[in-house]
């Protein structure tokens, strides 16, 4: 299957952090979810995506074009938006897409129109009048207009009242049945991420710490509730990422979770209560402290 990014033993040093040796593919057609605390490394890899920096090591490939050196082919099928983009005060919104049709041939004008009737736009209104979601909106509708082969997206609905956020994510979801269109989509919303995303990456400290398809991934992890005591050093299961003690009552967060484990504790002496599948939120901090503790 062809690739809409490929990054090869990337490594990108600065001062104050590093991107440790990344290697990520995002096949053609599919949504992937990059998640990750401030600082994991998720806007270097942006940067790098985008062209902006180069890394030290590594390759990174958009397209099938090398960038940064082919960047401005790549480009040209990249729509990024991201929650602080900024636009001309003074001009209005249809300026902006005159403006953005003039440039890319890809334009699609029909389109656009739709997306004005979604999200609720008045495209003769100065963009100065503009609230932070309608801003959002406007900058995502630049450049889903323009019908991008991948599409990048920053925190899109940081700071999105509920209806907007539902707005957006709606047409998010319906651009994402064209099976020849990629998404990768940054945020701190695991609750998007997980409605939107095929796959998800996790960053911690400039590392990979996971990268799988969503359903498998999910699979993966239980919440195990169990009393009795317990010594975490001699339970003798490798997959147990962490454990929250209350008196006699246990929480234990597992990956790679099977069948035998409830099997297992209860030969230890404990006594389990309930076996949960966990939310991607609860997840994603397991995977943290876990990262933190490595």
């Amino acid at each position: 299957m062809q690739n809409a990014i490929e990054l090869k033993s990337v490594s990108k040093r600065y001062s104050d952090f590093y991107l440790d040796n990344l290697s990520l593919q995002l096949p053609v057609g599919q949504v992937m979810g990059l998640v990750g605390v401030n600082g994991a490394g998720k806007s270097t890899t942006l940067r790098l995506l985008m062209g902006l920096i180069q890394p030290d090591t590594g390759s990174v490939d958009v397209l099938g074009y090398r960038l940064p050196e082919q960047q401005v082919l790549a480009k040209q099928n990249i729509g990024f938006a991201s929650d602080d983009m900024r636009l001309y005060k003074t001009e209005n919104l249809r300026w902006h897409m005159q403006l953005i049709q003039s440039i890319f041939p890809s334009w699609d004008a029909t389109y656009a129109e739709h997306l004005l009737k979604v999200f609720d736009l008045n495209a003769e209104q100065k963009f100065k009048g503009f609230s932070h979601g309608q801003r959002v909106k406007a900058c995502l509708l630049l450049i889903l207009a323009r019908k991008p082969k991948l599409v990048i997206l920053d925190e899109p609905t940081t700071g999105l009242d509920p209806v907007a956020r539902e707005e957006v994510l709606s047409e998010l979801a319906e651009i994402l049945r064209d099976e020849n269109r990629s998404v990768l989509f940054s945020s701190h919303n695991t609750q998007d991420i997980e409605q939107l995303s095929d796959s998800i990456t996790f960053l911690h400290k400039g590392k990979l710490l996971d990268s799988q398809d969503k359903e498998t991934y999910l699979d993966r992890w239980r919440r195990i509730v169990c009393t009795g005591d317990i010594n975490s050093a001699g339970l003798g299961i490798d997959c147990i990422t962490d454990i929250k003690r209350n008196g006699s009552l246990n929480e234990i967060i597992v990956n790679q979770y099977d069948d035998s484990i409830p099997e297992r504790l209860s030969a230890l002496g404990l006594s389990v209560s309930s076996v949960d599948r966990m939310s991607l939120e609860k997840i994603f901090v397991a995977n943290v402290r876990a990262g933190a503790k490595a």
